[in-house]
């Protein structure tokens, strides 16, 4: 997910790994005008990626997928299609999308605030956060701060592990309710993982029902995305998927195999810890990029729509974190930005807990989405990513 370089910092400097003589290309429905796996085989060799996956999909059919490469990078261990990828940030659509639901079932409403939902459990709240908007926080507009060093330490306090996920959110937010929140001058856009956290609290306090038994019941499953899930893509115990990495000091890869050095705490998972195969995310990117010409219905082809819309203008910023967005706009879960590679701004979203990446565009026009995973961080990543995400979108975008 996007940690603004705190978690970054955390876990090493961005660089490359000296890998050599890794297999293996494994594909779904190959694309018969173009070589996925090949591809993505020279992709892993120019970017010293340990394993790579990439999905197209238009008009609801993925016409193009493939998985490359080994599970833990200097070891012989092939991936499979199937195999599991981390999503990072790119599980805030998911979070947004949920928050939809309530809004459609008149459980909350766009500019409910935060007091108005959460304010009579938490007293003493500050009147600037109990005035943020549910809109402002999954649109990273209400004030709220990126990750600083304050949220950091909460996020990894020595009670993390203490305490259920909603009950340790609960903490959080009663440890950090006095803060006043400002926005900045210019665009009020600060990339907030805490405001996921709040906004998945609002949706619990009016569903009655935990986060991660939502995203499980109302959009994993409806979705038909068999291998999703959260946490950790890896089993504990079982090397079943391609592992999480680290970047050392020396810019080599660090395997990280499982527990909770593997993820993000689970308290801020509705930022971003969901996992899943990239034929699953292939499938939710698919149905975004329907904008509700295909079912299921989990909400209004209008809805949906307004998901995608832009909120707030995203300033340049200069050697973001990979995941961070960069420049163009935000709208709800998703990013909005110009590539120059297609004639107008896509619908997008990048993902990394920083030892993974994850990366999508859709195009509602052409009904084209196009998915890239990969199980390693940094730089070297962000560039593989960009690269795959255009070569694919050259190859199967219809020009005007």
């Amino acid at each position: 997910m996007m940690l603004n370089g705190f978690f970054a910092r955390l876990l090493g400097r961005n660089g490359r790994a000296m890998l050599a003589g890794l297999p293996l290309a494994l594909a779904a429905m190959p694309a018969a005008a173009f070589d996925l796996p090949a591809y993505l085989q020279t992709i892993r060799a120019d970017y010293d990626v340990p394993a790579i996956a990439a999905a197209v999909v238009k008009n609801g059919e993925t016409v193009a997928i493939a998985a490359v490469g080994t599970r833990v990078a200097g070891e012989d261990i092939p991936v499979a299609i199937d195999d599991r990828f981390h999503l990072g940030s790119n599980t805030k659509a998911m979070t947004a999308t949920l928050a939809a639901m309530m809004v459609e079932e008149g459980k909350l409403d766009w500019d409910v605030t935060v007091g108005d939902v959460l304010g009579e459990d938490f007293p003493g709240m500050s009147e600037s956060l109990r005035n943020a908007t549910l809109v402002e926080l999954l649109s990273h507009s209400s004030g709220i701060p990126s990750d600083d060093a304050e949220l950091v330490d909460l996020y990894f306090s020595a009670e993390t592990f203490d305490y259920n996920p909603w009950e340790r959110r609960h903490n959080l937010l009663d440890t950090w309710k006095a803060h006043e929140i400002t926005v900045p001058e210019g665009s009020p856009f600060q990339y907030s993982n805490f405001g996921y956290v709040i906004a998945a609290m609002m949706v619990e306090k009016v569903s009655g029902a935990h986060w991660e038994t939502m995203i499980n019941e109302r959009i994993f499953a409806p979705l038909g995305l068999e291998t999703a899930g959260l946490g950790p893509q890896a089993t504990f115990g079982v090397i079943d998927a391609p592992v999480s990495h680290r970047l050392r000091e020396d810019g080599s890869l660090k395997p990280i195999y499982w527990g909770p050095a593997s993820d993000v705490p689970p308290v801020i998972g509705p930022a971003g810890n969901a996992h899943m195969s990239i034929g699953d995310y292939a499938q939710w990117a698919g149905w975004n990029a329907g904008e509700g010409k295909r079912g299921p219905a989990l909400v209004s082809a209008e809805t949906l729509k307004f998901l995608h819309q832009p909120q707030v203008e995203t300033p340049v910023l200069e050697n973001a974190p990979p995941g961070t967005p960069t420049t163009g706009a935000y709208a709800l879960g998703w990013g909005v930005v110009p590539f120059d590679f297609a004639p107008e701004p896509l619908v997008t979203h990048n993902g990394s807990n920083s030892m993974n990446l994850a990366r999508i565009i859709i195009d509602p026009e052409q009904d084209l989405a196009i998915a890239v995973l990969l199980n390693r961080p940094g730089q070297a990543a962000q560039e593989a990513g960009g690269a795959v995400l255009e070569k694919l979108y050259t190859e199967y975008s219809t020009p005007d």
